[in-house]
């Protein structure tokens, strides 16, 4: 019954894409330019993970207890964007040794943001530590790179070894995400589906993978996620360990260093630096801008 469900969703989905993710304009006659408080959001932890996992090249003996995280941008004109959301299934909590997990949703409240409160999520990839809890947030749209929805609910299943991390039931609930109106399609890079955010592309982490950069109140703010795991990834300007096109990674690093106020404004996936560089203001919680 599942593959036969799942079958006739993704056909579906296919010949109903949901919204574009074309250039948001302000609304006529308006000066004033959104601008975002944005934090980090720490939800977890998995602990020992190999450093040559997340930067090429790297000693396979060393080890780092990375966090997992989203990011949680509140505008002044009053929306409250999630990037990424993180997971929720206990299976993997079991599978990779997640210490301190909390959902997302009950994560975030620590900002005072209720689970309804959140209007817009902007998901960089697919893997399942940032795709895997839009369910936990009922109102909001869920924005995605248009390549890399087509690519992970169609092509990237006639292979054995094309959809590495990428778990069918997230697929699935963006799927019943564009059935139902939520879902919104970013296409291509350099293109703004929210005011005070542009989404590029050419990080390669996966098949579409994109980054953010923010209108902070301390500048651009670049939201790498997984485009860029480490600091050591930008200090070293080696590419992320796994990237599809390892040229396409060094040159999206490149870009963001251009692209931010400051190179501090570059925030990486998974680095355990991003709690200490900027000011905690609640329990594994930090504000960046």
């Amino acid at each position: 019954m599942r593959a036969v469900t799942w079958a006739v969703m993704l056909a579906a989905s296919a010949v109903s894409l949901g919204y574009s993710g074309r250039s948001h304009a302000s609304p006529q006659g308006s000066a004033t330019p959104i601008v975002y408080e944005v934090y980090a959001v720490r939800y977890g932890t998995i602990p020992d993970f190999s450093l040559a996992g997340l930067v090429a090249g790297e000693d396979r003996t060393k080890r780092l207890d990375i966090p997992l995280m989203v990011w949680l941008l509140k505008g002044s004109d009053g929306r409250v964007v999630l990037v990424d959301s993180g997971f929720v299934r206990e299976n993997l909590v079991v599978q990779w040794k997640v210490r301190d997990f909390e959902r997302p949703s009950d994560a975030v409240a620590r900002l005072g943001i209720k689970a309804e409160q959140v209007t817009d999520i902007v998901l960089t990839h697919m893997h399942w530590d940032h795709a895997g809890g839009t369910t936990l947030f009922p109102k909001a749209r869920v924005w995605i790179q248009k390549a890399e929805y087509a690519y992970y609910s169609g092509d990237a299943w006639q292979g054995k070894n094309t959809h590495g991390g990428i778990e069918p039931d997230d697929v699935l609930a963006m799927v019943r995400l564009n059935l139902e109106g939520r879902l919104g399609l970013v296409d291509g890079d350099d293109q703004r589906p929210l005011p005070g955010i542009a989404c590029y592309t050419g990080g390669k982490h996966t098949y579409a993978s994109q980054y953010l950069v923010v209108n902070s109140k301390s500048g651009r703010t670049v939201l790498a996620s997984d485009n860029v795991y480490l600091y050591e990834n930008l200090d070293k300007h080696v590419a992320v360990a796994g990237a599809l096109d390892m040229p396409s990674n060094l040159a999206a690093q490149d870009r963001m260093r251009t692209q931010a106020t400051d190179i501090k404004l570059i925030v990486p996936g998974h680095d355990p630096a991003v709690f200490t560089r900027f000011p905690t203001v609640a329990a594994g919680v930090v504000r960046i801008d």
